[in-house]
């Protein structure tokens, strides 16, 4: 199994803190945000290579930072080759140039990298294989105007994944889904085909949309919260809140 990290974005929210450099290459405390999800995900036997999605303005920034790292797994940092935000391919693009620049043919965790998680990503992985089918994450929330600027998801018992909106002004369930994705080599050609078939390419979720309607998917509930860092006030908080650790 690939570890995928969506990493290409240019975080604008976040003003002259991003305007030269990589929001997940941020401190919390003596970490980078991206390092503390590694030093979780680069612990699970299945996962054998990380593959870090970036642009061409902050390649060069991960370049020195994998210098320093000692992970089991090894790194590649990918170029997406854009330089500005106006420019940029979106996620969903991102992903498809990484898996056929690398000639990927095998699972995939695909996360987005400017979360700190408070679970592991090993039970995420224990999930699908038992479920043997590609997989979300989701999570109850329980704000209707939060459910309104996120992908949301209808489940059955068994946690099969019926139907999921993006950004719905009526909610169908509290199920909220965070940028966290598990597709089994068997669906990726549906991954591959996805943006020629429709998908939307900018935000991650647009895919998980996508295959929910190609193909059986579940959700695992997640089993502890996380922290999403989207702004400058949030990544302020963060420091503060975890920086300690």
């Amino acid at each position: 199994m690939k570890n995928i990290v969506i990493a290409a974005g240019y975080a604008t929210r976040l003003g002259e803190l991003t305007k030269n450099f990589p929001k997940p290459l941020l401190k919390i405390g003596e970490n980078t945000i991206l390092g503390r999800m590694l030093d979780d995900i680069d612990k699970i036997p299945e996962i054998d290579e990380h593959i870090i999605i970036t642009n061409h303005k902050f390649a060069g920034i991960f370049e020195d930072w994998k210098k320093g790292l000692h992970y089991c797994k090894p790194i590649t940092i990918v170029d997406d080759g854009t330089e500005t935000n106006e420019s940029r391919l979106g996620a969903v693009c991102d992903l498809l140039y990484a898996m056929n620049k690398l000639d990927i043919d095998d699972d995939l965790l695909v996360v987005a990298a400017d979360n700190l998680l408070f679970f592991s990503f090993q039970e995420f992985v224990d999930f699908a294989k038992e479920k043997q089918t590609s997989c979300i994450m989701c999570h109850e929330q329980p704000s209707i105007e939060k459910l309104q600027r996120t992908g949301v998801v209808e489940l059955d018992k068994q946690n099969k994944v019926l139907g999921m909106e993006e950004k719905p002004q009526v909610p169908k369930s509290h199920w909220a889904v965070p940028p966290f994705y598990i597709y089994r080599k068997a669906d990726l050609d549906l991954v591959r085909h996805s943006v020629e078939n429709g998908c939307g390419k900018d935000a991650p979720g647009n895919l998980a949309h996508y295959m929910v309607k190609h193909t059986t998917m579940h959700a695992w509930p997640m089993s502890a919260g996380r922290f999403d860092i989207g702004s400058l006030d949030t990544y302020h908080e963060a420091v503060e809140k975890y920086g300690k650790d």
